[in-house]
């Protein structure tokens, strides 16, 4: 069984994509939930409620309400 790896014991350049992916699915997220808060009900393919809980899937929720969530 492999030990655990933490934080401080990643490189450098590990350390970076995972800062910056965390921060692009956080930016995501955020984009998302502020989209929907401000969008009618009527302007989202589905329940909002089930879009603010598939905005919680790493990158595919979010990404999937941008692509098919919202009405044109």
């Amino acid at each position: 069984m492999m030990a655990k790896k933490h934080f401080k014991d990643l490189s450098a350049g590990r350390k970076f994509w995972v800062m910056t992916l965390g921060a692009v699915q956080v930016a995501l997220q955020g984009a998302v939930l502020k989209d929907l808060a401000g969008r009618p009900a009527t302007q989202v393919n589905g329940p909002k409620i089930a879009w603010f809980f598939a905005s919680f899937f790493n990158f595919i929720g979010p990404l999937s309400y941008f692509a098919v969530g919202r009405k044109k």
